[in-house]
């Protein structure tokens, strides 16, 4: 370690994951670390909600790509496996159609290819193809995004050139998956990860494929005690190193010298001075609201408002007085997915038949909610904020149809007579009270024209010193991304000291 970086000051605005993944690696590496925090608890969107004995998931419930974590953890110096218990799942998610049936993505290739069969006879030749042909794709592909693009010639890397080829430009999710199945259920069960971006499986980038291989390589995890355990224990590294977190701690804006960030001014009025400032805050919301517009001209208000949004999601959550015997991931389809997920991108709000995700947690984690009872974690992807839509009034309708679909097309005939605990979430509840901008959770699309160089970079273009993680940078939405971003900031800080 050096004991010159000692001296050297890095302020990290919000204690979300990207922000805890680049504090833990640079405390480890001897930079003195201070994370500023507006809530009382670290976490952001990656945080707990606990009510009258129940814990909640307020965001990710899925653990994927576990290399990732415990790539972040070695590069602290630290050992994942001393601060979480990984438990995978088995099988990954259980998917059930319009017609009732249900495709168990199971851990086992030739258990799930004879699922496949037996469903959908002849698509396990297809399943055998894809898989084989990700391999090379996902190696090729997700080596791409785990460095920088903040210079127009880093499209000229090695690595990139020989990736192009198996990026399909000009196809989309859907469009790569028509060379391998032929049953639209198929194209479903290997496509719907496209909303992991909050986009459509017909229209984000073919190159996003390696999503599924992702989980049917490496599976799909929960740590005992909820993803939010993730955020915790990253926290309790950087305190390890001596790095500080401050909660309840509102940032006003980013103080620019010179163009040059210098360190932060809060709410309460004191101004901290630092060497680099890291912005983990929502990225449009950061813009619009702790920079001032002329310190920024390449994201101007009138830019950032033409940019493309995810889409956002519908939230229920209940705690019950009673456990239900079903997989711990469950998704489940209506009649017409793409009219539905056309719907939630030509901006209606109130979906006709939607599609949604079922956590039931207890099968996995027993520490979640009081012996005897179970918490339920419903999603609905539904329209972001860009086209109106009167979310208060709507809300209880859409919720008691979410209920009735529940009860009609799940196990669960009679779980709205247990329910001691609810809370519920609109995209209104995302851009109001977690500083979301226009509700859209998995913050900027993932379209060809923003990706790579092409979406805020990591070290941020218009001001020195100031560097960017989260959803909204490279590699983009989505835990694992997160933290990666987290990785190329702490080495790109290292790399320029």
């Amino acid at each position: 370690m050096d004991s010159n970086l000692k001296k050297k000051k890095i302020i990290i605005v919000g204690a979300g994951p990207g922000g805890l993944s680049a504090g833990m690696i640079l405390a480890h590496r001897g930079f003195d670390v201070l994370i500023v925090e507006k809530n009382s608890r670290v976490g952001g969107r990656n945080a707990p909600m606990k009510v009258d004995g129940f814990t909640f998931e307020i965001g990710p419930t899925f653990g994927m790509l576990p290399q990732v974590f415990e790539e972040i953890f070695t590069l602290s110096g630290k050992n994942l496996k001393d601060y979480m218990d990984f438990q995978f799942m088995d099988p990954l998610y259980r998917l059930r159609f319009r017609h009732g049936e249900d495709l168990h993505i199971w851990k086992d290739k030739e258990k799930l290819k004879a699922e496949i069969a037996k469903l959908f006879p002849g698509e396990e030749i297809g399943y055998a193809r894809w898989y084989k042909d990700h391999i090379t794709r996902f190696d090729k592909i997700y080596d791409c995004l785990k460095v920088p693009y903040n210079r127009p010639y880093h499209y000229l890397r090695g690595k990139l050139l020989k990736a192009i080829p198996s990026m399909s430009l000009g196809s989309s999710i859907h469009g790569v998956l028509t060379r391998y199945f032929k049953t639209e259920e198929m194209r479903i069960a290997m496509g719907f990860q496209a909303k992991y971006l909050g986009m459509s499986p017909w229209k984000c980038p073919g190159a996003f494929s390696i999503l599924s291989y992702s989980e049917h390589a490496f599976g799909i995890f929960h740590p005992i005690g909820g993803l939010s355990k993730i955020s915790e224990e990253m926290a309790k590294i950087v305190g390890e190193y001596g790095g500080k977190i401050e909660l309840d701690t509102e940032v006003k804006e980013v103080v620019i010298k010179d163009g040059k960030a210098c360190g932060i001014k809060l709410a309460d009025g004191r101004i901290l001075e630092s060497e680099n400032v890291i912005m983990n805050a929502d990225f449009a919301y950061a813009m619009k609201n702790l920079i001032p517009e002329k310190e920024r001209p390449s994201y101007t208000d009138k830019k950032l408002d033409k940019m493309k949004y995810s889409c956002s999601t519908f939230m229920l959550y209940f705690g019950l007085d009673k456990q239900y015997d079903l997989p711990h991931h469950n998704i489940i389809f209506g009649d017409d997915y793409k009219r539905n997920v056309d719907e939630i991108f030509s901006g209606k709000g109130m979906p006709t038949d939607p599609a949604f995700y079922l956590q039931n947690p207890w099968k996995t984690d027993s520490t979640l909610a009081p012996e005897g009872k179970s918490t339920l974690y419903v999603l609905v992807p539904v329209s972001n904020l860009q086209t109106p839509f009167d979310w208060e009034g709507k809300k209880k309708e859409l919720r008691d149809m979410i209920v009735g679909m529940i009860k009609e097309k799940t196990e669960m005939k009679d779980f709205d007579e247990h329910i001691e605990v609810e809370r519920m979430f609109t995209p209104e509840d995302w851009e109001k009270k977690f500083n979301v901008e226009k509700g859209a959770v998995f913050n900027l699309a993932h379209n060809l024209t923003q990706m790579l160089y092409l979406r805020p970079h990591n070290n941020f273009n218009d001001i020195e010193n100031l560097y960017l993680v989260g959803g909204g940078t490279h590699p983009g939405s989505g835990l694992p991304t997160i933290l990666e971003s987290g990785r190329i900031v702490a080495e790109l800080i290292k790399k320029e000291k």
